[in-house]
């Protein structure tokens, strides 16, 4: 657990936010409807998930299911994903307007409730900010219109690295025991329990790279093969 505040990283979140409306309103309609760095998904489907996933969190700061299902989330990003750009710049930002705003208007104790996300995980109300500035900053680079992994605030960098290792932790399609060492200082371990079979070495940005599925490790040493990790 962080023991960053989360109107802390409400604050953090909020600048993560500008940055990435700034270089949507630089886009304009040919430029929404390119391949993404997605398999499968233009620029305008990246901005409609991070659309409706700021409603979605909202959705669970009331006590409501974070999406009604899978088939309607899919069916939601389809359908605002060919949208003009002017209509999906206006949709993101008023759709970020409200999370954050939510954000603001929690106390200390509120934050201390348990919510539910998908796929039946709870956590704290408190991990929401996070957990939303993740989206925000990976799909910012998902977009491909400059913002690259290296452009990522180091903190972010840092604290998410450690997210996803705690995620892929006992991970039932993640075989080997794995070390992450960052160069710059921290390891992680991840994947099955015991002595890590496989130790992997590099910027801590290049692992979160290899990690969350952005690159295929290039850049990191290790002393085996690197194992094939499931999607987030």
């Amino acid at each position: 657990m962080s023991n960053i505040p989360p109107a802390t990283d409400n604050a953090l979140l909020q600048a993560s936010g500008d940055r990435l409306l700034a270089a949507v309103a630089s886009l304009d309609d040919a430029s929404l409807a390119a391949a993404s760095r997605l398999p499968g998904w233009t620029r305008g489907h990246v901005v409609a998930h991070l659309a409706r996933n700021a409603d979605a969190l909202l959705n669970v700061l009331r006590g409501g299911p974070m999406y009604a299902d899978e088939a309607v989330r899919e069916a939601d990003i389809e359908r605002d994903a060919p949208r003009p750009h002017a209509v999906q710049l206006k949709d993101l930002r008023e759709s970020v307007a409200r999370l954050e705003a939510a954000f603001a208007a929690e106390d200390d104790a509120s934050w201390e409730r348990t919510v539910e996300l998908r796929n039946g995980v709870v956590d704290r109300a408190g991990s929401l900010p996070f957990r939303r500035r993740a989206e925000v900053e990976l799909h910012h680079v998902d977009l491909g219109i400059g913002y690259t992994l290296d452009d990522l605030p180091a903190d972010f960098v840092e604290r998410e690295l450690a997210v996803v290792a705690e995620r892929f932790e006992r991970h039932p399609q993640v075989a080997d025991s794995v070390e992450l060492r960052a160069e710059a200082g921290g390891v992680h371990h991840t994947g099955a329990p015991g002595e890590p079979a496989v130790v992997v070495t590099g910027t801590a940005t290049a692992l979160l790279g290899w990690v969350t599925g952005r690159t295929d490790g290039s850049g990191l040493s290790a002393n085996t093969r690197l194992p094939v990790l499931p999607g987030l």
